[in-house]
């Protein structure tokens, strides 16, 4: 391992702890409800998919970070450690399934970085703004296989994954048109499946469901 991969490794340390730090003060010292300072590292971890190329060489060195975090959530779920990302829900493990996902995704998907990208914005984007949103905002309840949601919630799963996918593909230099229906479908497709997903399980099949989608349509488009 060169000198840079350990430099863009303390760097990628650096970053997420950054964001477990603020969540943490501010879930400490401020008040602010779990479900914001969550989402706060939600988002901010989210986003590293978009420069994981830019910052590792290699598959192999850039889920290093990730591996390391699903032992250090695990440890912080079974002690209470991080308040400001723990629910304190028994059998929570959405902390644990995120960098999970990115474990899987990015070897997979290490050739095709828009992709990458894109299919984690629908949880990182829409995902967020669903727990926020529909926690304060969900009117209109559902159940569907013991998995309670709301229809707010689920709205702002779709419209935010929609912006977030679009972005991350347009970013990525593809086409504006396709890039709108493919991310209409993915986070369509994304809003349900996190409905469907108990106890942070989305946090797995929404990314994985989505990359699903993306490749599908990549391949049909050759």
């Amino acid at each position: 391992m060169l000198l840079s991969d350990l430099i863009s490794l303390l760097v990628a340390f650096l970053y997420v702890a950054a964001f477990i730090a603020i969540a943490e003060m501010l879930y400490r010292a401020f008040h602010v409800p779990v479900d914001i300072t969550r989402k706060i590292v939600h988002i901010g971890v989210g986003l590293a998919a978009i420069a994981l190329e830019i910052i590792f060489r290699e598959w192999y060195i850039a889920i290093i970070g990730p591996l390391a975090f699903i032992l250090i959530n695990y440890l912080s779920y079974r002690a209470n450690l991080f308040r400001g990302i723990e629910t304190g829900e028994k059998e929570q493990f959405g902390t644990i399934y995120f960098p999970l996902s990115f474990v899987i995704l990015t070897p997979l998907l290490w050739s095709q970085p828009a992709i990458l990208a894109a299919s984690m914005m629908p949880l990182t984007w829409g995902d967020s703004a669903a727990g926020i949103l529909g926690k304060r905002f969900g009117a209109h309840k559902f159940t569907i296989l013991g998995q309670r949601s709301s229809l707010e919630g689920s709205l702002a799963m779709f419209l935010f994954g929609l912006l977030g996918t679009y972005f991350a593909l347009v970013l990525f230099g593809q086409s504006a048109s396709m890039s709108f229906v493919l991310s209409l479908i993915t986070a369509f497709v994304a809003a349900i499946v996190e409905a469907l997903s108990p106890r942070g399980l989305d946090n797995l099949t929404v990314p994985l469901v989505c990359a699903l989608i993306l490749v599908a349509f990549n391949t049909l488009a050759k």
